[in-house]
Parts: C-alpha cells; structure tokens; sequence
C-alpha cells in the first residue's frame, strides 16, 4: 500500500486525509464532527480537506474549531467555487474561507470545477495568494484529461500540485488515462468519495468475501476498509473519505494498514473492472 504521497516540493504526506462533505449542516452534530477531526489529525492524519460550498461556509468553520489547537499538524485544503473563480471573487473568497477557519494560511487551494472563468485568471489569482502568504499550493478539482493538458498553457509544471476527482472501485475511469496525465505533471490525484456514496458499493458479497479474509488492529476488516485500502494502494493517491464519528474515523484509519492480495485485486477487477476506453469523468 503507498502510505505517503509527495507534492511537487517534496513536501510528504500522508495518503489517507479526511474530508468534510455535509459536515456543520446539523448543529446538534458539530461536537461530534469536531473531536472527530481531532481524533484525526491526533492519530496521523494531515489532511483535511472542505470547500466554500460545504454547508455554505459551515463546513470550513467546524473544521477551523476541530484543527485550531493543532494548525501546525494540519494541511489544510479548501475550494473557491467556479461562480467566485475570477480575479477578484478568488481574492475575495480565499479571505472569506480564512476567516471561518480561523487561520492565516491555507496549504492547498482548488478551484472545485471549471466554470465561466478563463482558467489562466484563476491561475493568475492563485499564483497572486502565493505571493502573499495567503495559500502555500493550488491545485484543481473535478478536472478531466483536456483541462490538464490546458493548465499547460497558463502554468508550469510543478505549479499545480493536486487534482481533486471522484475515484472508488464504482467510478474507475480516471485510471485510462487521468492518472497517468497528472502524475506526469507532478500532480497528486486527490481520491474524493473513496468508499463511494450511499451504501451499495458497500453492500458488495464479493467485498464482504475479501474482508472475510483479512482483519484490522479493530478486528475482522469491513467492506469499507478493503474499499479504501483499493483506493490507498495506488501510487500518487490521497484519499479524502468523510468520518463524522470517532468510531467511523477509527475504522478508516484501521484501513491503513490492510496489504490486499493479488487475488484480492483479481477478485475485484473482475466485480469492477478496470475502464478499456476513455469515458467522460464522473462527478457528484
């Protein structure tokens, strides 16, 4: 399994993050959600990754109680929406999403997905941020093939370290060609919804097969932890999965240490096989 990832820089990270997708929508939830995060970053986790649109803002503030106390432990990644993706609405926002996080700097910024904006504006207002010790990286979300190969027309490679897509053993697409365009660019894919939505992925016999075989510091492993060890295996992958528990975090962070078998893989392919041709990217 890759443990870590490495960005352009050679900063290191660790490939399992935790995202915040619907999390600070229910008032009643935030303590929980917030020692989650904590339990989080206090077991090894780095980063944490929300966005502007989440529970319009909510997210990002539940996120800024939770990692306060450890900011320095944290990378932190937020999202400008493609409606404030122009020079001024970047601005703008970045400083909005610092304020509900309750912090100077925010390590990787993203644009969540293309919009109206000419993207080398929106290049231009991150490249901006750098400069003033608002944001340490940016990167993109929800960009397929062509979009990568346009960044080549507005940026170095190198500049863009992180690109934010949907990828779990229902949605594998990226692997025709996605992966391999980023990781030529220096580009760590960021694997959103890693242990998919809902619960059908994880209702699979032939994932409840697999987990019979293995188990956890917490006991017999889960469907979802051998959905997530599938995703953390890869090579210049960052899984974000969302836990909003302590118990569904520990469980997460338990995947960590899952080794899947060559059968194990064989197994799964032939359940979820592997894309033969280029398909447009999902997104949710």
């Amino acid at each position: 399994m890759a443990n870590t990832v490495t960005l352009a820089d050679g900063t290191v990270l660790p490939a399992l993050g935790v995202g915040t997708w619907n999390m600070g929508e229910e008032p009643a939830r935030w303590p929980e959600e917030v020692e989650s995060l904590r339990y989080a970053v206090l077991n090894g986790v780095q980063v944490v990754d929300t966005a502007e649109m989440y529970g319009n803002g909510r997210s990002e503030s539940v996120v800024g109680e939770a990692i306060y106390p450890y900011r320095k432990k944290v990378f932190l990644v937020t999202k400008v929406l493609p409606s404030n993706a122009s020079s001024q609405g970047v601005a703008e926002s970045c400083r909005k999403s610092l304020r509900r996080l309750g912090t100077d700097w925010i390590d990787l910024y993203l644009l969540h997905w293309r919009g109206g904006v000419p993207l080398g504006e929106t290049v231009e207002a991150f490249k901006k941020l750098q400069r003033e010790g608002l944001i340490r990286h940016w990167g993109v979300s929800n960009f397929d093939t062509d979009d990568v190969y346009e960044l080549d027309g507005c940026s170095r490679i190198g500049e863009c370290v992180a690109n934010q897509v949907l990828y779990n053993l229902e949605h594998r697409g990226v692997e025709y060609d996605l992966l391999k365009t980023d990781y030529r660019r220096k580009i760590v894919t960021m694997a959103y919804s890693p242990i998919g939505q809902g619960q059908e992925l994880l209702k699979s016999p032939v994932l409840a097969d697999i987990a019979s075989r293995h188990s956890t510091v917490l006991g017999p492993a889960t469907p979802a932890q051998i959905a997530l060890a599938w995703v953390l295996r890869q090579n210049n992958v960052l899984a974000i999965p969302k836990a909003a528990s302590h118990e569904h975090m520990k469980q997460n962070l338990a995947a960590r240490d899952l080794e899947l078998t060559e059968q194990d893989l064989a197994q799964l392919d032939a359940a979820f096989p592997p894309p033969t041709k280029k398909t447009p990217l999902d997104m949710i």
